[in-house]
């Protein structure tokens, strides 16, 4: 549901943060919520963006238009979980293709937390009621590596991790063509599609600044080029759309023109049109995988690592990818 927030700022209010007198004006989401707002820029003191911190003016005029999440009932489900570590603090997960990770709309039953409610009674709760013990997620059909939160410690400690970048996610990615340099770096700021709300884009509007490393691990002729990928900062299907920016889609990809032949052939010479057919006939979601992720153990004070086999789909489209 879309809300409009608009308010002229009285003599009285002179000299608030802005994000103390959003939260005491009434715009109904908590100050956690308005930070991020305001941070995305979707809060605008006299038509511009501002920071949480700036003391407002009698006479400022502020205005926002976002959407208010709908208070979803969160439902523990009896199925199975890939849970491949866990102890008093922790669970480790190798998420398969099409798990949701958490309620949303759209998405009420059958994703990850309502696995997890149904094994784990107690995990502990964050800002958003949907997500119990959830500190970073990973798209429907991106397969891997996750951590949940199984304690309150645990809850704090990995979420200041993700945070601050301190945990190191590794992923690999097949990629359209031949990517020339062994290595390199993508530096784009990513926001909401200026069109379609539903995608990301790489934009100066309204968004926020997105590194992506990546190192080449193998190349398959012209057709496409295996990667591993490290993430400096965590937007929103970041991978995914900075692929698409340097028009080298992850194959399969549906939302990122990874299953669109008209951009995979920008990368990819069209002699190869059979095997393009052939290989999206192989695959049918984004060849993406979570496959190590390391982070400090709130429990332990150590470092550990968990890693992770490419699923079974990757795998099989790499041993044909192999043969070309």
């Amino acid at each position: 549901m879309e809300k409009v927030f608009e308010r002229i700022v009285s003599q009285k209010m002179e000299g608030t943060r802005l994000d103390v007198y959003l939260v005491v004006s009434g715009i109904g989401v908590s100050r956690s919520r308005v930070e991020k707002l305001i941070k995305e820029g979707v809060i605008l003191v006299n038509g511009k963006p501002s920071k949480p911190g700036y003391k407002i003016k009698a006479g400022d005029r502020i205005y926002a238009r976002f959407e208010i999440e709908e208070k979803l009932p969160v439902i523990a489900e009896d199925f199975p979980v890939p849970v491949i570590y866990e102890d008093n603090d922790i669970i480790v997960i190798n998420k398969p293709k099409g798990m949701v990770v958490h309620p949303a709309k759209g998405n009420i039953t059958g994703t990850l937390i309502n696995a997890l409610l149904a094994r784990y009674k107690d995990l502990p709760k964050t800002s958003d009621k949907t997500r119990p013990g959830v500190v970073h997620r990973l798209d429907k059909d991106t397969t891997g590596l996750l951590v949940v939160a199984k304690s309150e410690r645990a809850l704090r400690s990995l979420g200041r991790q993700m945070e601050e970048k301190t945990a190191r996610r590794i992923y690999w990615a097949i990629v359209w063509g031949r990517i020339a340099n062994d290595e390199g770096t993508i530096e784009a700021p990513i926001g909401r599609h200026p069109i379609d709300r539903t995608r990301m884009a790489v934009t100066f509007f309204k968004s926020r600044s997105a590194i992506t490393h990546y190192k080449v691990l193998e190349r398959y002729g012209e057709i496409a080029t295996l990667l591993e990928v490290k993430l400096e900062t965590g937007r929103t299907h970041q991978i995914r759309v900075h692929m698409e920016y340097i028009d080298h889609p992850v194959v399969g990809d549906p939302v990122y023109s990874g299953r669109d032949t008209r951009k995979i052939f920008r990368s990819v010479p069209s002699k190869y049109n059979q095997m393009v057919k052939h290989i999206l006939e192989l695959i049918d979601r984004q060849a993406l995988h979570a496959k190590i992720l390391s982070f400090y153990h709130p429990g332990k004070g150590t470092q550990v690592t968990f890693e992770t086999d490419l699923p079974e789909d990757m795998e099989k489209l790499i041993d044909y990818l192999r043969t070309l």
